[in-house]
């Protein structure tokens, strides 16, 4: 047979069609890289060959392989976090465990668009394995996380030309489940002014008071954590926030100061919140006095009876104890934050000065984030509405 195509006769007289082409040079070594392919009739031998002579030229072309989805992610993972925080490789990581335990014994090439739809249906339903067995599933937002990762380190593949396209880049999360997800997100508020009243007048004498003032003053778990005695100026009646967190990655205490300038703030402190600290921190002297040698000095304003520092976990299930002993109606810590930030928008505190408490970057519209820069004294004018309206 002229051409490429060369007719074959095996020994036993059925007959075979091959090609040998070239399929590019190794970038390492420079040298040419060529393919065989056998097929049982003439025409299959034509048309895999023009196919491949067409990505070829156009640049397109994947040679064969045999990796899988797992092996491939883990060197993506590698790779995609050799420069970032390990809190950060850890929610890489995380994100991925479903693509793992779903796909990750697939042959990469071998997977489909619809392998993707079935692995989101998979994860909206029963995603969250309990020791190996199925269990219920990963909310929306954990979905398109994982969705999300995948869809780049599958962009990764394309241009590595380990796959053909992105499998990923076009599955959706299902519509109803987007739907529900919004809604119960809407439904999710945070504590109304009179909620805020009725938890702090329920939690006057107890011993976490001034740490759940933290929260409720707009610090983020981590934060309030994080926060020490040297980052709290009672002369100045400031607190230094975001300048030292404690946050837990693979079970471990991680402390490091917050992502962003904006993140590290000064914040002016309500008198109410001055004035539980220093009740706090005599109470801790006190505590210090009673537990003798027994008792550790680390300098962290959140800490037991024996002045060890504490974990948001733990701090998260002893503030629902209070809210459950209170009788009040049961919020995140997060959530908390949200009821004083809801706060000072709606009596008016400008956007700019409202992310500078948060510990936004993005101050508003572009006007304000080049032209207002917040200072202290700016940031006093929330410390002010606090004490009159939310803590008054």
């Amino acid at each position: 047979m002229a051409g490429p195509i060369k007719r074959i006769e095996l020994k036993d007289g059925k007959v075979r069609y091959r090609f040998v082409i070239d399929v590019g040079r190794d970038p390492d070594t420079g040298k040419r890289k060529q393919v065989t392919h056998t097929f049982d009739t003439a025409k299959e031998a034509k048309a895999e060959y023009a196919r491949i002579k067409h990505e070829t030229d156009r640049g397109t072309y994947v040679r064969p392989n045999k990796i899988t989805v797992g092996e491939f992610l883990d060197g993506w993972l590698a790779s995609a976090t050799r420069d970032v925080e390990k809190g950060t490789a850890a929610n890489y990581r995380d994100a991925l465990l479903p693509v793992h335990a779903k796909l990750g014994g697939r042959l990469l090439q071998g997977v489909t668009e619809p392998d993707i739809e079935g692995l989101v249906d998979w994860m909206l339903t029963e995603g969250r394995r309990r020791g190996g067995k199925p269990g219920t599933g990963l909310s929306v937002r954990s979905v398109r996380l994982t969705l999300g990762r995948l869809r780049t380190a599958l962009n990764v593949a394309v241009r590595q030309q380990l796959v053909v396209r992105n499998v990923a880049q076009y599955v959706t999360i299902p519509r109803a489940a987007a739907k529900a997800a919004a809604e119960a997100r809407a439904a999710r508020s945070p504590w109304t002014q009179q909620e805020v009243k009725t938890f702090l007048a329920g939690i006057a004498g107890e011993r976490l008071y001034a740490v759940c003032l933290l929260s409720l003053v707009g610090l983020r778990p981590a934060e309030v954590c994080g926060l020490r005695w040297s980052d709290v100026d009672f002369e100045a009646g400031t607190l230094a926030a975001g300048t030292n967190t404690r946050t837990l990655v693979d079970g471990q205490v991680e402390e490091k100061a917050a992502k962003t300038a904006a993140g590290k703030r000064g914040l002016p402190m309500p008198t109410a919140v001055a004035t539980a600290l220093k009740t706090f921190r005599t109470r801790q002297k006190a505590e210090k006095l009673e537990a003798g040698e027994a008792y550790q000095v680390t300098g962290y304003v959140l800490v037991d009876e024996l002045g060890a520092p504490q974990r948001t976990d733990w701090f998260r299930r002893r503030t629902y104890e209070l809210m459950a002993k209170v009788g009040v109606r049961k919020v995140r810590l997060y959530d908390a934050r949200h009821a004083c930030l809801t706060y000072l928008a709606t009596v008016g505190v400008p956007d700019v000065v409202l992310a500078a408490w948060a510990g936004h970057a993005d101050g508003g519209t572009l006007a304000k984030r080049v032209y207002v820069h917040p200072d202290i004294g700016h940031l006093r004018v929330a410390a002010d509405h606090l004490d009159t309206g939310l803590f008054g």
